[in-house]
Parts: structure tokens; sequence; C-alpha cells
């Protein structure tokens, strides 16, 4: 689930893919900047969590999550 603190939703690592893609409308474009999602060979399951398909992909998770939380920002 979103993480909230002083009224602020963040995205978080135990969140899932379906998740992320409904909070925020460019958060595909972060994903796809990742190369996840963007192509047939490298599509993601919608059901795992952000966590399990960084795992998957070497994805380093805290970069993604900065990039995506900066999204919330603006």
């Amino acid at each position: 689930m979103p993480e909230t603190t002083q009224n602020n939703t963040k995205f978080t690592a135990d969140m899932s893919v379906r998740q992320i893609l409904d909070m925020h409308p460019e958060a595909g474009l972060v994903l796809t900047g990742y190369h996840l999602g963007g192509c047939s060979h490298c599509g993601v399951n919608q059901f795992e969590t952000l966590q399990q398909v960084c795992n998957a992909y070497g994805i380093p998770i805290d970069a993604i999550l900065s990039s995506l939380n900066d999204l919330l920002e603006n």
C-alpha cells in the first residue's frame, strides 16, 4: 500500500505495478525509462510488487523509487 506521511502519499517497494500505474498518470513513463514493460520481451506482471520486478531485472529499487516519488513532488 502507499506510504503516507504528513499527508503526502509515496510510492513504496511493496506496491504492485498496477497500484503504481493507477497512482500517477506518468508512472508508466518512469517504468519504461527503466526498460520495464516497454516491449514484449520485458513485460512486467502488474500483480508483482515493484521490489519483485526490480529484483528480477537488476534495477536498484532506490533509484526507481526516487524517480517515481519525484512525480509526486511536481
